[in-house]
């Protein structure tokens, strides 16, 4: 797959584009599949999230068992050489899939934060596909801070239902985000409005939030989240286990647990000293044609 040389810089620039029609209709059906069999085997992360609203915020990410569930669609399909041909790389890695349905009323707004607190890793070979199984209209888009992976790395947002900017780990370590919401005029916000097919790609360093949705809408959404060759370990100032987290609030948990099959290989991860470089080999390595 060849990506225009302006995609390719504006990822670079921004953290974030949009791809419209990049998934095949085959590809969508696939990742429906993969998403269908997320929400009939929920892994240790399960959980229903708070949606200060009258409908449900389902979660689920980083099932160990998830990484030969969708082995077919991150191998098999035009997906991994989208991310070879954004990062111009040969060499990706699945590291995890998220899984969102927002139903029966409405929801919350996603709070504005950056995924990158929450994960042992960095780099510039990272990425985050997002894509919807429903239409999704710029309202209820996810929205995302233009250029945010190149500058400050805040601490976590806990996801508290009464205060968006609640720290994760609270210790002084990393700067408490910023109220953007309270602010928007203050920031260069982009998003886009998209359907079934379209994918939004971003950095997971990238402030992001968004998508709330209203009592007639429901919507369901799959993240996938891979590496490159310049990923590293990251020390995190505090520890967290977003795979095992029951709660969606990324509360502390215990060190990393030893090789086991039924343990997800980014557990593994953050008992890995800084710098370290981010390999196991549970992570499916994904054999990508090289970017043309």
């Amino acid at each position: 797959m060849t990506l225009a040389p302006e995609l390719i810089e504006q990822y670079r620039r921004d953290g974030v584009l949009c791809l419209p029609r990049a998934l095949s209709p085959a590809t969508v059906e696939l990742a429906r599949g993969a998403y269908a069999w997320s929400l009939a085997n929920p892994g240790p992360g399960a959980a229903e999230l708070p949606a200060n609203g009258t409908g449900t915020f389902y979660q689920d990410l980083a099932n160990p068992a998830a990484l030969t569930a969708y082995a077919r669609l991150v191998n098999d399909t035009e997906i991994g050489d989208i991310i070879a041909a954004l990062w111009q790389k040969a060499d990706v890695w699945f590291m995890y899939e998220q899984v969102f349905r927002k139903s029966g009323g409405t929801t919350r707004r996603t709070p504005w934060h950056q995924d990158a607190p929450y994960l042992p890793v960095r780099g510039n070979d990272l990425a985050v596909m997002w894509l919807s199984f429903e239409p999704v209209s710029g309202q209820q888009a996810l929205e995302f801070v233009a250029g945010s992976h190149l500058g400050t790395l805040y601490d976590g947002s806990r996801f508290d239902p009464a205060d968006d900017t609640a720290p994760l780990y609270g210790n002084g370590a990393l700067p408490r985000l910023p109220d953007i919401e309270a602010q928007r005029d203050h920031f260069p916000i982009v998003s886009w409005a998209t359907q079934p097919g379209d994918v939004v790609v971003f950095h997971p360093a990238v402030l992001h939030g968004g998508g709330a949705t209203t009592a007639e809408m429901s919507r369901r959404t799959l993240s996938l989240r891979f590496f490159g060759e310049d990923a590293v370990v990251a020390a995190r100032p505090g520890r967290v286990r977003v795979e095992t987290d029951a709660a969606g609030s990324h509360a502390a948990g215990s060190d990393a647990a030893t090789f086991d099959a039924t343990v997800h290989p980014l557990t593994r991860m953050r008992g890995k000293a800084d710098g370290a470089a981010f390999r196991d080999p549970a992570f499916p390595h994904i054999r990508a044609r090289r970017p043309s």
